[in-house]
């Protein structure tokens, strides 16, 4: 099939790169003439594992091209899969201009009956929206809007898209519903469902998955900081209820709060939603404000330790991503702790495996990075973890323990366990522990 994607961003890049990959002829569109050229170049410009891969072998056997001209890229389209930013407005809900523009722009160039899909994750009603854009120019019998929400997890996005849990097609259209059925065919050969309903409850079901799992990762942060309190352990109560088929044991680690491009602009954008519909969604305030105590609880316990001031120490902090397996720092928690060391004037030195250049362009001259995880630890009073990369899970202790000037750990993932902490010599606060 000839499919084009609008947008090489995340979503866009995967998306175009693995329809290429079971055979489809894709063409990528996007406005940002150098994104398109490294692209053009075989540089992958996200960070994602498995992509490398199959995007240079799809580029190299002429199945996956690069454009900035809408026009060439509408030139065979059948299917076209709108994957742009829907970045939150003022008021937290989902800004649809790049996507209403965008519907706007390819809408002069369609010649042919083609499926217009809203792949970014839009609010409900947003492809009645698009068709109405659309429809100005071109007649309703030349295309449909269908509403395909993307389900991938960053760091395991190719794997989410090759073999999906389930795919989620909206339309009310015939002609369309077969269209998608015979696009998806190949990724779900081993029974996994592809779900058809309308436009407006497609749109709704993504919101609602995230919403649930930012949800479920605020409870447990609550739970966790409540286990504090009273001398519980967070690790035992979580194994405690994962093992109860009504709750399951996925999303039930604490931490310091999500991040990242999804869950939070999607929780505040349901919310916004659910005002501007009449209904006051009372748990996502709480799970949005749960989200943003948590991002401060390892700056306040560094805080504490050194006894409300780090003038003169140096923080060593391992991870900047939000999660690991990705450069994305989107509302990352690593943000808001350094804001809050540079606030108590610590130096602060980071290092994360991929993230560093994206922080670059948030703190270019603030904090130090270091070219390796154990250089950051040079002379360091004290390090601090803000993402779980597998790296950082079995270090060297005893060089540690040469490097650092205090043997000190704030850990906000959980990485290590406390006997082992004790054993080493390492003062060492976590998250839900007592």
């Amino acid at each position: 099939m000839h499919i084009t994607v609008v947008g090489t961003g995340y979503v866009g890049l995967v998306t175009g790169t693995c329809f290429a990959e079971t055979g489809n002829s894709v063409v990528c569109v996007d406005i940002d003439a150098q994104k398109v050229k490294m692209l053009r170049d075989k540089k992958v410009t996200i960070y994602e594992p498995g992509l490398e891969p199959i995007f240079l072998s799809s580029i190299e056997q002429g199945r996956l091209k690069f454009t900035t001209d809408i026009a060439e890229g509408m030139r065979d389209a059948q299917i076209v899969f709108l994957a742009l930013p829907t970045p939150p407005g003022d008021d937290g809900s989902a800004d649809l201009s790049y996507v209403l523009r965008a519907a706007e722009d390819l809408s002069k160039h369609i010649r042919q009956y083609v499926v217009i899909v809203d792949k970014s994750t839009v609010p409900v009603g947003t492809s009645e929206k698009v068709r109405e854009v659309i429809s100005r120019h071109v007649s309703t019998d030349l295309f449909d809007v269908v509403s395909n929400p993307e389900f991938l997890r960053e760091g395991v996005a190719v794997e989410d898209f090759m073999k999906p849990d389930r795919v989620v097609v909206g339309t009310s259209s015939d002609r369309a519903r077969k269209i998608m059925h015979k696009l998806y065919e190949p990724f779900v050969r081993q029974g996994n469902p592809v779900i058809f309903m309308d436009e407006r409850s497609a749109e709704m079901t993504k919101y609602t998955a995230n919403a649930y799992l930012a949800t479920r990762i605020s409870f447990m942060n609550e739970i966790a900081n409540l286990c504090e309190k009273l001398g519980a352990n967070v690790d035992a109560v979580r194994h405690g209820i994962g093992s109860d088929t009504r709750i399951g044991k996925r999303f039930l680690f604490p931490g310091i709060g999500y991040g990242g491009s999804c869950f939070p602009k999607d929780v505040s954008a349901l919310e916004k939603m659910a005002a501007q519909s009449g209904y006051h969604f009372k748990i996502l305030q709480s799970v949005m404000n749960v989200n943003t105590y948590q991002k401060s609880v390892l700056t306040e316990k560094v805080k504490s330790y050194f006894q409300g001031t780090l003038l003169g120490k140096r923080i060593a902090l391992w991870g900047l991503a939000f999660k690991p397996n990705t450069d994305d720092i989107r509302e990352a928690p690593a943000i808001d702790i350094i804001q809050g060391l540079l606030a108590l004037d610590a130096e602060v030195v980071a290092f994360d495996p991929q993230a560093m250049e994206n922080m670059q362009k948030v703190f270019p001259a603030q904090i130090t990075y270091a070219h390796d995880m154990y250089e950051s630890l040079k002379d360091a009073d004290a390090l601090v973890v803000a993402t779980e990369w597998n790296v950082f899970r079995s270090p060297d202790f005893d060089q540690m323990r040469s490097l650092m000037r205090g043997h000190v750990i704030f850990d906000g993932r959980n990485l290590y366990s406390k006997e082992e902490m004790q054993e080493q010599r390492f003062y060492y606060e976590s998250i839900g522990r007592p």
